[in-house]
C-alpha cells in the first residue's frame, strides 16, 4: 500500500519536513511512502473557474494523490488553524481524497496543533475521505526533538503514538483499498 506524507507549510525557516521525514521512516515499515512538499509543488494560490485548463503544477501532483491509498498530513498550527498552503491543496484536488483514511500529525505551541487537527477533519469530511481517531500531537515541540532538529527525544513517547496512528492508518487502508476495489466509489 502507498502512504502520501503531506508537509503542509511552505513557510521559511519551518519544522515540517523534520517531522515528515520522522514520520515516513516509521511508517516505512507498513506502506511504500512518497513524501510530497507544499514548497516544492509550488501549486498556485488562486484556484480557476470551472472552464480553465490545469496549471502544470497540479497536473504534476494529482497522479501522486491518486496512486495513495492513505495520506498523513503533517501541519503547523497557525493562529488557531491549518496554513493557507494546505488549504490550498485541499481544494485544488477532489476525487483524489475520495474514500481514502487521513492521518493527522500536528505541531504547535501548547495545544500542539489541536485546533488545526479539528479544522482539518471537518475539510476532509467535505472531501469524502476518513480521518482516523488516533493523531500525534507535538506541544511545544522545539522542547521534544533534539537540538540539531533530529528525531524526538525517547522520553517523549511519540514512537508509540505514530506506532498506534499508523497501526490504524494500516488497517483503514486495506479495508477502504478493499472496498473501493469491489465497489468503486463515485458519490
Amino acid at each position: 500500500m502507498r502512504l502520501a506524507v503531506i508537509i503542509g507549510s511552505t513557510r521559511r525557516g519551518r519544522f515540517g519536513p523534520t517531522v515528515a521525514h520522522w514520520l515516513a521512516q516509521q511508517a516505512a515499515k507498513h506502506f511504500e511512502v512518497d513524501v510530497l512538499d507544499l514548497q516544492a509543488a509550488d501549486l498556485p494560490t488562486t484556484l480557476p473557474d470551472t472552464d480553465d485548463e490545469t496549471p502544470a503544477q497540479v497536473a504534476v501532483l494529482a497522479p501522486r494523490l491518486a496512486a495513495a491509498d492513505a495520506f498523513a498530513v503533517v501541519t503547523p498550527e497557525i493562529n488557531c488553524s491549518f496554513p493557507a498552503s494546505l488549504k490550498t491543496a485541499l481544494d485544488w484536488y477532489y476525487d483524489e481524497w475520495h474514500a481514502k483514511p487521513v492521518a493527522i500529525v500536528s505541531y504547535g505551541r501548547d495545544s500542539g496543533g489541536c485546533y488545526a487537527t479539528a479544522q482539518l477533519r471537518q475539510v476532509f469530511t467535505e472531501l469524502q475521505a476518513v480521518t482516523i481517531r488516533n493523531t500525534v500531537a507535538l506541544p511545544c515541540y522545539w522542547e521534544q526533538f533534539t537540538a540539531d532538529g533530529g528525531w524526538p527525544k525517547p522520553s517523549a513517547g511519540y514512537e508509540a503514538q505514530a506506532k498506534l496512528m499508523l497501526d490504524q492508518l494500516v488497517w483503514w487502508a486495506a479495508a477502504l483499498q478493499d472496498a473501493r476495489t469491489k465497489r468503486p466509489y463515485n458519490h
